[in-house]
């Protein structure tokens, strides 16, 4: 199968959702994450997500880092999560259910560092979210997914995975240095390996895949997009993009090209590497601005 490629006439070809009114029609996400070290990973996700067009936003956090996070985010709504001595979330807590039951996104993963806590986190999110409910999965999230194979049905139709080549390698049980080698579908890009293999939509290393259906490839990014927290801004603008309305394929698609085109813009202006993730943020709306103008 040949990929298609993501031109900006190919998206325009697709438009993306318009909602009209308030905040609650352009849909509500909700990023999970953050541990003591890392809160600056849920802060890029949502951010991205607000800046792709989603409506409202809401951040869980260790509690440690929550009140934090809550002034520098002063668009979001900040939950505290419980975590462990050394700063580790551990799992749900009572107040997420709340949160859950009115997001029309979440993501999880981003900061995570611990395996037993993303994994009660991820289980609460499949127990109580609504079937409704779109996900994205990235960083910590997927390092546990292989082995939770009974929330594998509940991801189907709904889900976004966003691996680096690391994380899709121990999703296919791999070595990431060796994934393609000496494969007789080594012709077939890692995304559309894992897009089969979990049934649902995946965006890794510049491709989209759906199950067992169409693929696309990106036109764009520098390998300056190889940075500490780029990957954070683009599980952040796939599900700010699913909040507006997009189904998960187009989601990820534009999110895959707006992130790349992002990195083109800053590799010009400020040079191929040295850039930083949270500057792509404020490129985000004026992309999809130009993907959307003829």
């Amino acid at each position: 199968m040949d990929d298609l490629v993501l031109t900006p006439a190919l998206l325009r070809e697709h438009p993306l959702p318009e909602p009209t009114g308030g905040k609650d029609a352009r849909g509500g996400v909700l990023v999970l994450g953050g541990a003591r070290a890392t809160p600056g990973a849920v802060l890029l996700a949502g951010v991205a997500a607000l800046r792709v067009g989603a409506g409202r936003l809401s951040l869980g956090v260790a509690a440690s880092v929550a009140g934090p996070l809550a002034v520098a985010v002063p668009e979001a709504g900040v939950v505290g999560l419980p975590e462990g001595r050394t700063g580790s979330v551990t799992g749900p807590g009572d107040e997420l259910d709340g949160e859950l039951q009115r997001a029309d996104v979440v993501v999880v993963g981003p900061g995570l560092d611990e395996p037993d806590g993303t994994l009660a986190l991820l289980r609460a999110v499949v127990a109580a979210a609504p079937a409704t409910t779109s996900l994205v999965l990235d960083a910590f999230a997927l390092g546990v997914l292989r082995d939770a194979r009974d929330l594998h049905g509940a991801l189907r139709g709904r889900t976004v995975l966003t691996p680096n080549t690391t994380e899709a390698g121990r999703l296919l049980g791999q070595d990431a240095d060796t994934t393609d080698e000496g494969r007789d579908d080594a012709d077939v890009p890692v995304a559309a390996r894992l897009a089969d293999a979990y049934d649902v939509v995946v965006a890794c290393a510049g491709v989209v895949a759906e199950p067992r259906g169409r693929r696309w490839r990106s036109s764009t990014g520098y390998s300056g997009l190889g940075t500490s927290g780029s990957g954070d801004v683009l599980a952040g603008a796939v599900g700010g993009l699913l909040a507006r309305g997009a189904p998960p394929a187009q989601a990820a698609c534009f999110g895959v090209a707006a992130h790349g085109v992002a990195g083109d813009r800053l590799a010009a202006s400020v040079g191929p590497h040295g850039y930083l993730a949270s500057e792509l943020l404020a490129e985000l709306p004026r992309v999809l601005v130009e993907l959307r103008s003829r």
